[in-house]
């Protein structure tokens, strides 16, 4: 039986290619995961690495000891680490004779819808020419308003984006397990989880000096990736060919798994792989307009809306102006918000003052809405037939449409 062909994205830290004392490239590791990329790639399969490493490249090129902490100093070492870093790439990959693209993003790049499909469609053409992308954030340009914020969540979108059969997190340890195994030695590896909502695992691991992530941003980062239907899987970085195996032992158990229906025969098991923790995906996975809203944009503010509203929009209606009981932020037309249903409040209350009775709100969605801020708090609790009188205009008689409007994974309606 043909082996399907997969895509598959490997993140790498910079603590996993970069000395964190010499800020040095770690040669050997590097070549390691170029002859595994190269492996997948001679599979069939479509192999995308996110590498983290420009400032650390930066800091040894300047010979600079430790990570500024001034932003405008900071973005100067990425601009001069990421030429050398991709150098290093192109230079390592050239030897298999495979080409390297460089993709560089930050949120603003897949902010806007179009902007969003374009980097899909330059991800498909880079596959069907047999290239290997290398992503990283644009940390030359890149501000806290549109950073990603750590190079774990930027793989988890890129994986959503490629629309991705397996998301590899490496880090500098084999898997989860359910207490620090360097102190303790009754800890046990979490190979499978099923529900991320219930991993009990110890994560205080903090990333290291040079990086930005640790053990609990690939938590993040795997809720992302399974929301939108990837298999996202830790493993070690300092054995970069785990994956491969992985790939392998993953790929034959599905084949065995299918044969076993059509045969009562009992077929050799393959070798266990390496130890790695694999979360399992949604059955229900977020379609890709839906991951876009949620995780692609960045809310700009709040509304808060009723039960009745919260109901309608489960059942495929727009949100009414009637809806909305409050608004948070400054933002205008076609900007994202977060939903947070709260208790119905007298008319005449401020905005927020809701927040300090009963239950605490749960935020409930994103949407992308059809008025700006002032636009909604002169509009809202009102019948959309009063919104011309109100504002003058009416562009929609809905503050967010339905197709705008996408619900946080497994979110249960909250109670009254």
């Amino acid at each position: 039986m043909a082996s399907k062909r997969l895509t598959i994205v490997i993140k790498l830290g910079t603590s996993s290619i970069v000395d964190e004392n010499t800020h040095e490239p770690i040669l050997s590791i590097l070549t390691l995961i170029v002859e595994t990329a190269a492996k997948l790639h001679r599979d069939g399969h479509n192999v995308v690495l996110v590498s983290s490493g420009a400032v650390g490249v930066g800091l040894r090129r300047m010979d600079i000891d430790e990570r500024p902490k001034h932003l405008p100093r900071i973005q100067a070492l990425a601009a001069v680490g990421q030429c050398r870093l991709m150098s290093l790439w192109d230079g390592l990959f050239s030897h298999l004779r495979l080409p390297v693209a460089q993709i560089l993003l930050t949120r603003n790049d897949i902010a806007d819808r179009t902007q969003y499909l374009n980097a899909q469609n330059t991800f498909a053409q880079l596959f069907d020419m047999g290239v290997i992308p290398i992503v990283n954030e644009n940390d030359t340009l890149a501000v806290s308003e549109i950073k990603f914020g750590d190079n774990d969540t930027l793989s988890a979108i890129t994986a959503a984006m490629v629309k991705a059969d397996y998301l590899f997190l490496m880090t500098d340890v084999d898997c989860l397990y359910t207490a620090n195994p360097r102190h303790n030695p009754d800890a046990k590896p979490i190979e499978v989880v099923t529900d991320i909502s219930s991993l009990e695992a110890d994560v205080s691991s903090a990333g290291s000096s040079l990086g930005t992530g640790g053990m609990s941003t690939k938590i993040v980062a795997a809720k992302l990736g399974t929301s939108a239907g990837v298999t996202t899987i830790i493993t070690k970085s300092s054995k970069p060919g785990n994956v491969h195996e992985i790939v392998r032992y993953l790929q034959q158990t599905e084949q065995l798994d299918l044969g076993s229906e059509e045969s009562s025969g009992s077929p050799d098991l393959p070798t266990p792989p390496p130890l790695h923790t694999r979360f399992i995906p949604s059955e229900t996975p977020i379609q890709s307009r839906s991951f876009w809203l949620l995780h692609g944009l960045k809310p700009r503010g709040t509304l808060y809306i009723d039960h009745g509203a919260y109901s309608a929009l489960q059942k495929k209606a727009g949100l009414l102006p009637a809806g909305v009981l409050g608004v948070e932020g400054h933002f205008g037309q076609q900007e994202a918000v977060r939903l947070v249903v709260v208790e119905k409040i007298s008319p005449d209350a401020l905005n927020g003052e809701f927040l300090h009775h009963g239950q605490e709100p749960k935020e409930v969605g994103r949407a992308l809405v059809n008025y700006g801020s002032s636009e909604i708090i002169r509009i809202k609790g009102q019948r959309s037939t009063h919104i011309q009188s109100l504002l003058g205009y009416a562009d929609s008689e809905y503050v967010a449409l339905r197709e705008n409007i996408s619900f946080t994974q497994n979110n249960d309606s909250p109670r009254h």
